[in-house]
């Protein structure tokens, strides 16, 4: 039986970038399998169905063209089954395909998947569970979290902007709020201003939060900023895009198989969709997604 593949485009990944290649994409990916279904979803109601109505027609591998947020869709499809997943990044933060390595422009990235598919390289990777939903990259709950979610409230500008508009907004009135966050082997009480539980290290675009976390070794690496005032957390911020942060007095991490996260009521979000509120408990679930190498 020859390779069955399906490619999910979301037209509106990147300000439309993934429909402008969606077509170049196709034939190259067509070089290297028997069958190629091509998926497009506006909605994420759509793409499940479509995922559904492929998967019921034996497929092999799932390649998703698009952000992280398509990627998030993508996992969801994929965990815990036989289907194989496979990254173009074409979104504007990208943080799943820069944690597997992916190149970062569509192009590339899709020259090598077409050369995993043509030599059967696949490697399992760990997920995060929150519930009955999976998540690849960072959870997130506190400052981090509510400037997702202002930012996703927010109709301008675009692209980074955005966000570095959300976080001057979310620091004026920023304070931090009581957590506790319990590994099951350790429980902490204490003020803080963001934690991130990382299954990989990037969440934001590239801002390496858990700067030490792999999506092999079956935990997750958790970190902890604690009391910061809004001078310190301005000053702490450039640290977080090199990952220097860590070193700070008031951060601390750890790795644990399992955290819940109670003691407040923050916004959480997990490869930056949004989980509803704290408290929120999510564990590691190794091996759970194939991807191509």
């Amino acid at each position: 039986m020859g390779l069955h593949a399906a490619l999910a485009v979301h037209p509106a990944s990147g300000h439309g970038a993934a429909a402008r290649i969606a077509d170049t994409v196709a034939a190259r990916l067509r070089t290297a399998v028997d069958r190629l279904d091509v998926l497009v979803a506006n909605t994420v109601e759509e793409s499940r169905e479509l995922m559904r109505t492929s998967h019921a027609a034996g497929l092999d591998v799932l390649v998703v063209l698009g952000g992280d947020g398509a990627a998030h869709q993508g996992v969801q499809f994929c965990a815990n089954n036989d289907v194989a997943l496979g990254l173009v990044p074409a979104g504007t933060g990208n943080d799943f395909a820069r944690a597997l390595g992916v190149p970062g422009e569509p192009l590339p990235a899709v020259d090598a998947l077409v050369a995993a598919l043509r030599s059967g390289a696949r490697r399992r990777i760990d997920l995060g569970r929150i519930g009955s939903t999976w998540f690849a990259t960072v959870l997130c709950a506190g400052f981090d979290a509510s400037v997702n979610e202002r930012a996703n409230r927010m109709r301008w500008p675009s692209g980074p902007r955005r966000y570095d508009l959300a976080i001057l907004a979310e620091l004026a009135g920023f304070r931090c709020r009581p957590v506790v966050v319990d590994t099951g082997s350790e429980r902490f009480e204490l003020d803080a201003t963001l934690v991130a539980v990382g299954n990989t290290r990037f969440y934001g675009g590239g801002v390496p939060i858990c700067p030490t976390a792999d999506p092999e070794d079956g935990v997750f690496d958790v970190t902890i900023i604690g009391h910061a005032t809004r001078r310190g957390l301005i000053r702490m911020l450039p640290g977080m895009r090199t990952g220097n942060h860590v070193t700070h007095p008031a951060v601390r991490t750890l790795r644990a198989r399992s955290v819940t996260l109670s003691g407040n009521a923050w916004p959480a979000y997990a490869d930056g969709e949004p989980q509803g509120t704290v408290p929120v408990t999510v564990s590691c679930v190794p091996g759970a997604l194939t991807v191509l190498a």
